[in-house]
């Protein structure tokens, strides 16, 4: 008989966090002041500051429920989970701090503390989930399961729970009325007449329903009787064999509505969190960088040709929204500026305009349009009026690339989809991978992007002219 402990990973989770908390925040007190006793600072103020620490984190997980782990979550969307609550921690922090004027409170030991907490905690859960993997492969902590239907759907999960014995799953057999029990089938237990004595004497844990014809009736009778037993029934939708693979369900009322693709900056969280980094990151690049590399750069384009130092052209933004995009101007004036695409031995382009383009400092300018909201730091790239109409009827979602807002910088770009965009092929691989950010956006991609668009700076871009 197998013996369950996955009630207890919510306290073991919660308790290792909290004794972690305090464990960062008693070692940066003790680098900051060489000693723990806090009655030689200031007692009520730091006392106060830990206690607001721990109640925050049970705040935290009130609302982001980051200890419900399920067992195919892949690590990584567990770490990012955690990143997340880190940070809504630290917004907490911060404003807790503002509204009750701590104002004798250590900003160092704050840093520290968070610095060292962010550090224990993501060593603290790799470890938690490799000793849960061994522990399963082990034989504990498993689940048993049947499916409902021996079909090729029925198989895949078959296959998908018996592929890796660290998530904890015991296949027993199929139920199907279609594919009786024989020495070829072994796997087939019976017919699924047979199957709630089978789940009752065997004590399964789980019952997924793989057929394709389904009986409305049967479906609803087994959902009842696994409900009494406590059995978790879950549906297998042969359907979604022929959509997107990151579908997302969400429930309008009481109807089930399949969204074919799983948006992470539609939650107003993730939505909040990129637009305060937009925020910060524009206004750093606008006041340590832009303040003074203006004049200058206003200075060479005004002496490199007539003309205005910027250079205004509408783009396509979010939803298909227009926008005046803002660019250091790196042409001499002409009509063809907002048809015509700038190529490698472009005649149009002015001395300086060909330094700025090749340094990407033309862009310079679309940090006002970060502030303004109508781009972000990192995105798709926004096209011209004339090209987004052109490209939507012959580029497969093109119009996807719109579901967010545009970006100075984004994946395709660091990924070498930068430049000219003639070739239909290679405008059709930008839009994949701008697809594919969307779908798979994270704070820390964006972060990731931002570095490798600044390495790309350094080293020199081919496609950059």
């Amino acid at each position: 008989m197998q013996i369950r402990y996955s009630k207890f990973i919510h306290s073991i989770h919660l308790i290792g966090d909290i004794l972690l908390l305090n464990i960062s925040f008693i070692i940066s007190y003790f680098i900051k002041f060489d000693s723990i006793a806090i009655e030689k600072t200031y007692p009520f103020q730091y006392f106060s500051l830990l206690l607001i620490l721990n109640l925050s984190w049970f705040l935290v997980i009130g609302l982001l429920k980051i200890y419900d782990i399920i067992r195919t979550a892949r690590t990584e969307q567990i770490i990012i989970d955690l990143i997340k609550a880190v940070f809504l921690h630290v917004l907490l922090i911060s404003a807790s701090l503002f509204f009750l004027k701590f104002h004798l409170i250590s900003r160092e030991l704050i840093i520290v503390t968070y610095l060292i907490f962010v550090f224990l905690i993501l060593l603290w859960r790799m470890l938690f989930l490799y000793a849960l993997k061994l522990y399963r492969k082990s034989g504990f902590n498993y689940r048993r399961v049947v499916v409902v239907g021996a079909n090729t759907v029925g198989h895949e999960i078959m296959q998908f729970l018996t592929s890796d014995v660290s998530l904890g799953y015991n296949f027993l057999g199929f139920f199907d009325d279609n594919h009786p029990k024989s020495k070829e089938n072994g796997m087939v237990i019976g017919k699924i007449e047979y199957l709630k004595d089978y789940a009752l004497k065997n004590k399964v844990d789980e019952i997924y329903y793989a057929l394709s014809d389904t009986n409305v009736a049967e479906v609803k009778e087994l959902i009842e009787f696994s409900e009494k037993n406590m059995i978790r029934f879950k549906i297998v939708p042969e359907h979604l064999r022929y959509v997107p693979k990151n579908v997302v369900v969400d429930y309008y009322s009481t109807i089930p509505v399949i969204l074919i693709r799983k948006e992470p900056l539609e939650n107003i969280f993730n939505r909040f969190i990129k637009r305060t980094f937009d925020l910060f990151f524009s206004l750093f690049v606008i006041v340590i960088l832009f303040s003074w590399l203006f004049p200058i750069i206003a200075v060479f384009v005004k002496l490199s040709s007539p003309g205005p130092v910027f250079f205004r052209q509408k783009r396509s933004g979010k939803q298909g929204k227009e926008f005046w995009c803002l660019k250091f101007r790196t042409m001499k004036i002409n009509k063809g500026a907002d048809s015509k695409q700038a190529t490698e031995d472009d005649i149009r382009i002015t001395a300086t305009g060909r330094f700025l383009r090749k340094t990407s400092l033309d862009e310079l300018p679309q940090f006002l349009n970060v502030l303004k909201g109508d781009m972000s730091v990192v995105g798709p790239r926004p096209h011209m009026l004339k090209h987004t109409e052109e490209y939507s009827k012959i580029i497969n979602k093109f119009m996807v690339r719109h579901f967010i807002t545009s970006g100075i910088t984004g994946w395709a770009q660091v990924n070498g989809y930068r430049g000219i965009t003639t070739d239909a092929a290679k405008m059709q691989k930008r839009v994949e991978y701008d697809v594919w950010y969307i779908e798979n956006w994270s704070f820390l991609l964006d972060i990731k992007i931002i570095f490798n668009t600044i390495w790309i700076l350094i080293i020199g871009d081919k496609h950059a002219f």
